[in-house]
């Protein structure tokens, strides 16, 4: 069995129907892949990529240099930068448990529990009504 060299700390993160698993490596400078991608190339999107860092830049945290791997799948662009946002705040915390005040204040680690309601029978959606015609 092989042993590696870099611990690393794992955070998982989740929104509507994706899921992301992010290792946190101390490194010399911040590199971010994302399903062996670099994250400017997977989240093409400025926003997206704004929202992932946002967590790295808050100054508050306090965090350092690392190399963050992240393997996302599920639902879009948008839920999975939330995910990867959660997952990274979550190894945050694992690695130094006196980041917790800040990353709350900042609202990062709160996980959005909405997610698309199921379709009841009888209905076209999920409160939907077929159309009522009066003849």
């Amino acid at each position: 069995m092989a042993t590696t060299q870099n611990k690393y700390n794992e955070g998982i993160g989740r929104r509507k129907t994706a899921s992301a698993r992010v290792r946190l490596t101390p490194a010399k400078s911040t590199t971010v892949t994302v399903n062996d991608k670099k994250l400017e190339d997977y989240f093409k999107h400025a926003a997206f990529v704004r929202a992932v860092m946002s967590v790295l830049e808050t100054k508050e945290v306090g965090a350092g240099e690392y190399d963050i791997t992240v393997k996302v799948s599920g639902s879009g662009l948008s839920s999975q930068a939330d995910a990867v946002k959660l997952g990274i705040a979550r190894a945050l915390l694992k690695e130094r448990a006196d980041r917790r005040g800040a990353l709350k204040k900042e609202g990062f680690l709160k996980r959005d529990s909405r997610a698309v309601e199921r379709k009841k029978f009888g209905l076209r959606k999920a409160r939907r009504a077929p159309q009522w015609s009066k003849r």
